[in-house]
């Protein structure tokens, strides 16, 4: 037995050693791959990842309108107040309230009864005088001959000549006394002044009117064109102006100079541009504020007095400027920088001078040379790069708004795709 169990040994040992033997090799192999592994890293087995690309744009001077955006108000371009000029009860309302009238079109009758007898007995004082100034011109031509034959007196004869250019006198009073009949016959029918849109009559029919006063009978306003008024602060004025001379703007010119456009209350832009008319020539002393008028067309009727809206006016022009969107200025009280990308794919902040802003974009009137590129986009990217790394120059183009909202919904996502994993932890 014991020369059995020797044999028994003897005869699986071999098996063992070479068990022993792979799992020496594995764990060999296991060592070496992880020692090589961070080598690899380190020497940058895969090669270098390709530089990040940054959104640019291309600095390229051109003339830019500075344009103003103030608050303002709409103004009929004329207002006339239909009065009574005639005194008697009111008999008929002619138009229709709100609705466009035309210059002499009746509107009122005023009951013409009494200005109607005025206006007889006026014309037969006339027709009296007439008939003396006959009778006296006869007397004094018949008296003619006679005073040159002594067979009536100088003097009588010269009473005769007073007595008939009295009586034409009287004849020319009758006249004007018939006229004046007729205006205050033509007064009980009251007519428009203008043309425009009328109001609503102010007076009911059968109504005492122009009795001791003119009463008001209703408004007609004149809403085509209109105008609109506007305010602008006397220390912007003054910049402009001081810019103007040192030569950083110059006053626009051309078929659109001083063109305005109207933003109505729903933000939306009125269709059709108006004309500056003139600036006032002093300063509001309780607001400090200069006062503005353009004309606006209005044909349809669309803007109504009284509105308040506000105001685009390109009041100068600033020459051989250059505009860059505005996420690309970084503004402090130090001063305004952007970033600017060379041909080699460095980046160099850039200290400008930053004018206005016009449709989203900043007017920089110094610090920045025609054909440089400037940094849109990428900001983000810059955060996991060492300083100094080169980025790669793509052109940049503006989201259009559907492209903006998926934008600002991907955070939303990656938040949520990250979270994800913690849940699951």
């Amino acid at each position: 037995m014991p020369d059995l169990h020797v044999s028994r040994h003897s005869l699986f040992s071999p098996r063992r050693a070479a068990v022993a033997a792979a799992v020496a090799a594995v764990l060999a192999l296991a060592a070496c791959g992880k020692s090589e592994a961070p080598a690899a890293a380190a020497q940058g087995g895969g090669g270098a990842p390709p530089p990040p690309e940054v959104g640019v744009v291309v600095a390229t001077p051109t003339d830019v309108g500075l344009v103003t955006e103030l608050p303002g108000r709409l103004e009929a371009s004329r207002v006339a107040e239909v009065r009574a000029r005639a005194a008697g009860i009111l008999q008929k309302r002619l138009f229709r309230e709100g609705s466009d009238v035309k210059a002499g079109q009746p509107l009122f009758n005023i009951d013409p009864a009494p200005y109607a007898a005025a206006a007889q007995s006026a014309q037969a004082s006339l027709a009296r005088a007439e008939a003396n100034a006959v009778q006296a011109k006869a007397l004094a031509e018949r008296y003619k001959p006679l005073v040159e034959a002594n067979a009536v007196s100088k003097q009588e004869y010269l009473n005769a000549v007073a007595a008939a250019k009295t009586a034409e006198a009287d004849v020319a009073v009758g006249r004007a006394a018939v006229q004046t009949a007729k205006i205050n016959l033509g007064y009980a029918s009251v007519t428009a002044p203008i043309s425009g849109r009328i109001g609503r009559a102010l007076v009911t029919e059968g109504a005492l009117v122009g009795q001791g006063d003119a009463t008001a009978l209703a408004v007609i306003q004149q809403i085509d064109p209109m105008y609109v008024n506007f305010t602008q602060s006397a220390s912007d004025v003054l910049k402009l102006r001081r810019a103007m001379e040192a030569g950083q703007f110059k006053r626009a010119s051309g078929a659109d100079a001083a063109s305005v456009r109207v933003v109505l209350e729903d933000d939306s832009e009125y269709a059709l541009p108006g004309k500056l008319l003139f600036s006032d020539l002093t300063v509001d002393s309780t607001t400090g504020q200069v006062t503005l008028r353009a004309e606006v067309p209005n044909p349809k009727g669309e803007l109504l007095p009284g509105l308040y809206v506000r105001v685009k006016v390109e009041q100068a022009q600033a020459t051989n400027a250059i505009t860059v969107p505005q996420q690309a200025v970084t503004r402090t009280q130090q001063g305004d920088t952007l970033t600017v990308v060379d041909a080699e794919g460095k980046m160099h902040k850039r200290t400008v001078k930053i004018s206005a802003a016009q449709n989203n974009q900043w007017i920089v009137l110094d610090g920045l040379k025609a054909g440089e590129q400037v940094m849109v986009d990428g900001f983000q990217k810059l955060m996991m790069m060492p300083p100094g790394a080169p980025v790669k120059a793509v052109p940049w183009k503006a989201p259009t708004p559907a492209s903006a909202g998926s934008a600002n919904a991907a955070p939303a996502d990656a938040a949520a795709t990250a979270s994800a994993p913690a849940a699951k932890q």
